[in-house]
Parts: structure tokens; C-alpha cells; sequence
């Protein structure tokens, strides 16, 4: 596909997505699930302007659009679970403040499946969407799927004492739900980042460990039981424990994937080979199996709904909790990871020191050429798994080379039982993607 990556459409705001591209998908999902249609935004400056296009696209293929206003991802998708209709989010996640995006949502709350993205991007190119004639034009409704979500998730979620929190939003749309759960759990709250501003002036919209100096050092300050982190649009939370230290994506997916399994007493845990084997050590040692599907959410609830699994995510901070929603929530990820420290009675750091320890690095270099990537790579290496990119796998480690399906880049992973042998790996990954873009 051309136009759908591997979460939604995405591209630099007026350069790469357009108002008019906005328009015509919000044709394309009306005439694909006409009815009712719920959507919501990010905080990004051309969000505004992109969910009215999409708003009057649904509305002049005849069906009825509802307007959320700024909501986090989750929030959207919890609206469309429990109304069983379908949604669109205007948003790019992660990704720099430039860019935006537009993501479908099924009436289960699950993004679109790869071959429903593909069918969606054949009725855009073929322009084959419906036109309402002037008498059924569809209308505009409004509503709230804030109060909802949180109070789905707070009802979840029982705690015996009071912890300290601090939360660093990033000026994205966890700002309008996050604080509040955390607030309804009785939590003392301390707020990073909690005001919305799509310039995103403190960070950019991806938490990672370099970005979150300030969160790392309110949490020894204010003396936290915990730190938290979202990306732009809320559905993934990176965590700081106890000691104002950055926790390991991957370590906190193992920890509750373990959590998960030993409370249903076994089950399959599903997530993307580019997940620590940390993941798969401590599902295996609580009676588990682990899964491996390529990378991005909709694959994983995909292959969750199919193998009735017990748990899913991604080593980015994406879980998946499938009783509450098939697809990543970092607003109740912050509230089960309370949830697991006030059960077991332990601190985050003594919980995490109980996941086995890997070193992985993770790099990205420019790359615009991804399908002659993926076919050189297919040719470099014949034996690795292919199931997204190339991974190849050493009893020390493994190495993962995987263009992006949302941005003009490859991404590198390496990981084995040693830092220096996760160098060394990474030093030879590196080379020989630059090889296949210098060729």
C-alpha cells in the first residue's frame, strides 16, 4: 500500500496530509461502515483543521458524524467499543510535531486490520465512495467520551493505599484523562507537561529516556512511588520507578505479561519480534506461551482476538489490556501498574529487578526506499525471520532490521546477553543497512 502504514495514513501536515486527503477519508470510512461515525483528535496544531474535513467527509457520504473534540486514542476507541460504532482519530502518536495523521477504528474498538486498511485505500484511490445527494447529507452530533474512559477505568482498579504520582503528559491529549484517573484513585498527583499545546514546547510528542530529565528528577524530589510518561495521543505510558530511574519498555511489557499469565493461571501473551526475549523469559516461567507477529497494534489485537490471548503489547510502552480494549491504552496501563505495586507490596524497582536483564540498542537512519530494503534484505538474509523486516537470531542475541510503515526511516534493533554484544550487533546491522541504501 501507498497511502495506509502500519497506523493509518501519517505525513507532515499540509505538505504530505492534506485537508483534502482529510476530506476524502472521512468519504472512505462512510461509505465503508455507513451509520454513525465518532471522531476525536490530538492536540497537534492541524488536528483541528483535519477532523472538521474528516467530519464533513462522513457527512457528505450520507452518514451521521459525531464529534469527540481532543481526546486521547484509547478514549476514542473505548467510545466506539461500548457504542458499537466506528471511529476515526486524528492523530500522529509519536511522531514530530510536524507531522499528523488518521487512524480508522473498528466497532469493536480495534484499529482497522491490515486488509481492511487495504480495502480503504483502494476505495480512496478509486474515488468510488458514496455522495449523499443534497437531501441526505448526513448531520453533526457532539458528545463526550472523556467521562467514560475514565470512569471505565477508575471502576477497574482498586487500591489499598494512597501513592504519589507524577505524570508528564507532554502537552498531549493524555492531559484531559490522566490526572483525572489518577486523581479518582485517590493518588497525589504531581503534573509535568499537563497543559494541551500542539507545539509540543517541552519535549516532542515520544517519550523516551533522554526527553524525561525533568520527570525523573520530580519523582526523587517530591519523593513519587511512581513516574509516567505519554506520547502524543495517549495510548502508550513509559514509567519511572521509585528511584527516578527510566524503566525499560520492554521490562515493564515482561512484568505485566508475567502479571497476566500467572493470574489466568497460563495463556498466550502476543506481541511483535521486536520485543526483548525478557518477554518472552518471564511469560515462559509463569506457564505462558509468547507469540511473535510483526510490528504495530492492529496486528497484535489481531492475532490476540484469534489466539484468545490473556495479554499483548509492544516494548514502546504500548499494552494491551484485552478485558478492557483490544489495543494499547496508556491511561490504563498507569492505573494496572499501581494496581500490581499496591498487590504485591513491592516497588516498582524490586518488581522489575525480577524480569531477566537484556541490552538492547534501538536506532533509525533515513531511509525513503523501504520496499527495495525489504527485498535486499530477503536476499542478504535468507534464514532470518521475515515476518516484518529482517530478524536474525544468535544464541546471544538477535538483530531486527525493519523499515518504518509510518515515517521515511529504518529502524535498527539489537539486543544480547551483554552491552557490548548489543554493540556489536547493532555496529553490524547499521553497515549493512547502509550498504543496501548506498547500493
Amino acid at each position: 500500500m501507498s497511502l495506509f502504514g502500519t497506523n493509518g495514513v501519517r505525513g507532515i501536515a499540509n505538505e504530505e496530509l492534506t485537508a483534502e486527503m482529510a476530506l476524502d477519508l472521512g468519504r472512505v470510512i462512510a461509505t465503508l461502515k455507513p451509520g454513525k461515525i465518532a471522531v476525536a483528535c490530538d492536540t497537534r496544531l492541524s488536528s483541528q483543521m483535519f477532523k472538521c474535513a474528516v467530519l464533513s467527509g462522513i457527512m457528505s457520504a450520507g452518514s451521521t458524524a459525531i464529534d469527540l473534540g481532543v481526546a486521547p486514542t484509547p478514549a476514542l476507541q473505548f467510545y466506539s467499543k461500548n457504542n458499537k460504532i466506528a471511529g476515526v482519530i486524528v492523530t500522529a502518536s509519536h511522531n514530530p510535531r510536524e507531522y499528523n495523521g488518521i487512524k480508522f477504528v473498528q466497532e469493536n474498538g480495534a484499529e482497522f486490520f491490515r486488509e481492511m486498511d487495504e480495502e480503504s485505500e483502494r476505495v480512496y484511490m478509486s474515488k468510488t465512495f458514496r455522495r449523499a445527494k443534497w437531501s441526505e447529507v448526513g448531520s453533526l452530533l457532539r458528545d463526550d467520551c472523556i467521562e467514560p474512559y475514565i470512569s471505565a477505568i477508575v471502576d477497574s482498579v482498586t487500591l489499598e493505599r494512597k501513592y504519589r504520582v507524577v505524570v508528564d503528559c507532554g502537552n498531549g491529549a493524555g492531559c484531559f484523562t490522566t490526572p483525572e484517573i489518577l486523581k479518582r484513585l485517590d493518588c497525589e498527583v504531581y503534573g509535568i507537561n499537563c497543559n494541551p499545546d500542539g507545539r509540543f514546547p517541552a519535549r516532542e510528542p515520544e517519550p523516551v529516556d533522554r526527553s524525561l530529565t525533568l520527570l525523573k528528577k520530580a519523582v526523587v524530589d517530591f519523593n513519587a512511588d511512581l513516574g509516567v510518561a505519554h506520547d502524543g495521543d495517549a495510548d502508550r505510558a513509559v514509567f519511572v520507578n521509585e528511584k527516578g530511574e527510566f524503566v525499560s519498555e520492554d521490562a515493564m511489557l515482561a512484568l505485566m505479561a508475567k502479571h497476566y499469565v500467572e493470574k489466568n493461571g497460563g495463556g498466550v501473551v502476543v506481541t511483535p519480534v521486536s520485543s526483548s526475549r525478557c518477554v518472552e523469559d518471564a511469560v515462559k516461567s509463569a506457564g505462558g506461551k509468547v507469540v511473535y507477529t510483526a510490528v504495530g497494534s492492529p496486528v497484535v489485537a489481531k492475532v490476540m482476538i484469534e489466539k484468545k490471548a490473556v495479554f499483548g503489547g509492544e516494548g514502546n510502552g504500548g499494552l494491551i489490556f484485552p478485558e478492557h480494549l483490544l489495543a494499547r491504552d496508556g491511561g490504563m496501563s498507569v492505573a494496572k501498574v499501581l494496581q500490581l505495586i499496591d498487590e504485591s507490596g513491592k516497588k516498582l524497582s524490586e518488581l522489575i529487578s525480577e524480569i531477566p536483564r537484556y541490552y538492547m540498542i534501538k536506532g533509525k537512519i533515513e531511509c525513503k526506499e523501504r520496499e527495495k530494503v525489504l527485498k535486499e534484505l530477503r536476499r542478504n538474509f535468507p534464514e532470518a525471520n521475515h515476518v516484518d523486516g529482517a530478524r536474525i537470531d544468535f544464541e546471544d542475541g538477535w538483530l531486527l532490521i525493519r523499515p518504518s510503515g509510518t515515517e521515511p526511516i529504518a529502524r535498527i534493533y539489537a539486543e544480547g546477553k551483554t552491552r557490548e554484544r548489543a554493540e556489536e550487533l547493532y555496529s553490524e546491522g547499521l553497515k549493512a543497512l547502509k550498504q543496501i541504501l548506498g547500493g
